[in-house]
């Protein structure tokens, strides 16, 4: 059948429209890493498939919460490589009063998307017993809510732990193998309840490189439903490289597919104008992101 100018028009914008629809769902859904500036270090979560059993991701997949009266099954890992040098940032926020030992911090040389299920129960000794593993406990004095710690391999192979804003560095353990790509290792163990990723920094010669801000927890009374939206999931990604060209001849009439999903109809519109999102993904997008997709405008009351 020969496609006559009008369809042979609306079909290249139908397929233009599904390709960036494609990389803006890829992007969101990756846990590829991306670099803002040369000064950011990318985006760093939990990594939300590797987790025990016990363990619940929330706030975008920083904050990790050990569930049931267990002391055990609460392993998490970083969504990403770390660098050598570069310090992971953790707080306590919750801890228990009925378990002894605490927080396990370290590094492994195995990735996270690599693992089978169910994971091991505990870092130490299940994991320490195997080769590319390395983790050290945390004193449960130090272990309290509220607690701020920064843990980080040198290029020794030294495993190193401050507290706060404390210059005194502990040294956990040494001979952690970094010829090979590594990964954080936390085990939510003991007394320790849960935990929130702060996120992570790395000194440089002439600056601090740091790991993309934690995206705020943002609503607004200019969401269309909001009130009706449900939080059924979390992105594991960043949003402010994204290059979309935002189409401007789209029909009034034109019923459009969600931006994110690709497969529910729109139904929000943004603060900034947009319609691009359904309701489910409105959600996500406003709770993990907090900018619009397309004009990556914040989405707050005027």
């Amino acid at each position: 059948m020969t496609i006559g100018p009008r369809h042979r028009c609306e079909h290249i914008f139908s397929q233009d429209t599904k390709k960036r629809n494609i990389r803006l769902f890829n992007m969101l859904n990756s846990d590829e890493s991306h670099r803002c500036s040369l000064s950011c270090l990318g985006p760093l979560t939990f990594h939300r498939h590797a987790v025990g059993n016990k363990v619940i991701l929330s706030e975008g997949c920083r904050l990790a919460e050990r569930k049931g009266t267990s002391f055990n099954d609460g392993l998490v890992f970083s969504s990403r490589e770390v660098k050598i040098q570069e310090r992971i940032r953790l707080r306590v926020e919750k801890v228990l009063s009925n378990w002894h030992g605490a927080l396990r911090v370290g590094f492994t040389n195995v990735a996270p998307s690599a693992r089978c299920l169910p994971l091991a129960p505990m870092a130490i000794p299940n994991l320490t017993d195997i080769p590319s593993h390395w983790a050290a406990p945390v004193p449960e004095s130090i272990c309290q809510a509220g607690s701020e710690l920064e843990f980080w391999v040198s290029h020794g192979g030294t495993m190193t732990m401050c507290v706060g804003n404390d210059a005194f560095q502990h040294k956990l353990l040494r001979g952690v193998d970094i010829s090979q790509p590594l990964w954080a290792m936390i085990d939510i163990y003991g007394q320790t309840r849960s935990i929130y990723l702060l996120g992570s920094k790395k000194r440089e010669a002439f600056h601090m490189r740091r790991s993309c801000p934690a995206p705020k927890r943002l609503t607004s009374p200019d969401i269309e439903h909001q009130s009706s939206l449900t939080l059924d999931g979390n992105y594991d990604g960043c949003m402010s490289c994204l290059d979309m060209d935002v189409p401007t001849d789209i029909n009034e009439d034109t019923e459009m597919g969600c931006v994110v999903c690709m497969e529910r109809t729109v139904r929000v519109t943004l603060p900034c104008g947009h319609q691009c999102l359904c309701r489910s993904c409105a959600s996500r997008v406003i709770h993990d992101f907090g900018v619009c997709p397309l004009c990556r405008q914040e989405i707050r009351h005027p």
